[in-house]
Order: C-alpha cells, then structure tokens, then sequence
C-alpha cells in the first residue's frame, strides 16, 4: 500500500545539528489549533528540538489551519528563539522545506518498495527508513534553503524549480 492509503500525519524537525524523532498522529484525528499546539507541539515536538538546539534555532512551518492560527502563532513567539510567522511564509512553501523537497521523496522510495499492509506496518517501514537518513542528507537539504528562499523572493512566492 501506498502512503496514501492510510490517513496519518507526521511530524519531524532536520537541522544541521540533528533531527527530531518521528512523531505520529493516529488516523481518524482531527488536528485543530488546540490539538497542534497542546500536543504535537507542546508535548512532542519542541522537547524533542530543544535539547539539541536550546539557544537558537528557526521555526518554520508550512501554512496548515493549525498552524497559522493566532494562538499557534503566539505559543511560536513564546516558545521558539526564532519563528517564521503564517504572514512572511509563502502560502505554497513546499518548496521551502528541507523534509519536503529533498527527505520525503527519499523515504517514499525505501517505503514504497516494501508491502504494508496496515498503519502499525507503515509506521515501522517509515520509521526505518527515517531512521536510515543520513546528516550529510540533511546537511545538504539545509544548505539549500537559503538558495531556495532567494529563488522564492525572485519568483515572487511562485514556483522555483526550475530557477534552481
């Protein structure tokens, strides 16, 4: 089965200095703002990032309800050295994310070659390709981002593939 056979969310940070563990959200649950801030932030991701980055490190996000929220945002402010708001991120920042234009299609290949069958076989054969990512493969999608953010800026939050 494909990744998008099942409904389930994943959260994770990548930094020069690390990354995260993989943090799962059950199918069938809803992520409002309470449940995004409470729980995948509160509870999993930012105790995670914080002890390998307590003095400095940058928050981005992708443009999800839960995540522009006003609350979200706030709690962002608070909680994170520095933190990209909902109103300077491009609404379409795919390929503003170091997971999302160099990590996941790298993963969907090791996963995509295996037979899952249920949400306990996915979660595993996701978290053993993720744990199978190597730094350097984060080093080099991190590195990216700033080359990425400029192409962003010329092509007015547009497409930028192709001015990379």
């Amino acid at each position: 089965m494909r990744f998008s056979h099942f409904v389930m969310a994943l959260l994770v940070r990548v930094s020069a200095l690390g990354s995260t563990n993989l943090h799962f959200v059950d199918p069938g649950v809803k992520i409002n703002g309470q449940y995004y801030r409470d729980t995948l932030l509160m509870r999993d991701l930012l105790p995670d990032i914080k002890p390998s980055s307590p003095d400095y490190f940058t928050f981005q996000q992708d443009g999800a309800p839960a995540h522009r929220a006003r609350k979200t945002a706030n709690l962002l402010r608070r909680e994170t050295p520095d933190f990209i708001p909902p109103d300077l991120w491009p609404p379409n920042s795919r390929d503003l994310n170091p997971v999302d234009y160099k990590i996941w299609g790298i993963m969907q290949d090791g996963v995509y070659a295996r037979k899952v069958t249920s949400v306990d076989e996915l979660k595993q054969c996701i978290s053993d390709e993720w744990n199978k990512i190597d730094q350097q493969l984060i080093d080099s999608a991190v590195k990216q981002w700033r080359k990425r953010l400029a192409a962003c800026v010329s092509a007015r939050g547009g497409h930028l593939e192709h001015m990379l």
